[in-house]
């Protein structure tokens, strides 16, 4: 092999192995610049039971919810609220739908990073339920409604009249390596709602 052949091959594997290492490090650098840079607190799983069993409804109180969603560039899908706003009474249980599409040839495995804004106000939104806690697997052209229930705490600071429900998806590679390879995606990406 030439030396300038051999340069050209080098060259094309470390930026082949750069790219592999980039796309896998993209979830949780999201997740470091929400939480470290932007002060978004990042939701690790649905909040129990006894979080939110005692929590009294505020019928005199009104919060509007602002619902948002992108799809990371790498990611064939489409994926929007299927509601824009919605006014809640904190202390009471909601339900908020999403509608997923993989416009892709193949099967597919997402993850959803969730965040809520304002920062200081995030811990007060309490998802009991959410398609973000899974990985999700579409097959080529699947359309799938995802659900996410959620309780405002009812002491959400008075001065906090807004939170955004914001969810970013993102290809999972490595499961979807798997799903292509004919081995079995993980029981919770199949069942997911």
């Amino acid at each position: 092999m030439k030396p300038s052949a051999l340069k050209t091959f080098r060259t094309i594997a470390l930026v082949s192995a750069a790219s592999f290492v980039f796309a896998f490090s993209l979830v949780p650098l999201y997740r470091i610049a929400c939480e470290k840079v932007f002060g978004i607190k990042l939701e690790q799983g649905p909040a129990g039971e006894a979080q939110v069993a005692g929590l009294q409804v505020d019928e005199s109180r009104t919060v509007t919810i602002e619902f948002d969603a992108t799809v990371n560039s790498k990611l064939p899908w489409e994926f929007k609220p299927t509601q824009l706003t919605m006014q809640v009474h904190p202390g009471k249980m909601y339900e908020m739908n999403y509608v997923a599409r993989n416009i892709s040839d193949h099967a597919i495995v997402g993850n959803a990073a969730p965040s809520v804004a304002p920062s200081t106000a995030s811990t007060f939104f309490n998802k009991t339920e959410c398609f973000c806690f899974t990985e999700q697997l579409l097959a080529a052209g699947e359309e799938r409604l995802m659900p996410v229930r959620f309780i405002v705490d009812p002491a959400l600071p008075d001065n906090v009249q807004t939170l955004t429900l914001s969810y970013t998806f993102f290809s999972n590679d490595a499961a979807t390596a798997r799903v292509g390879e004919g081995a079995h995606a993980p029981a919770a990406a199949r069942t997911a709602p």
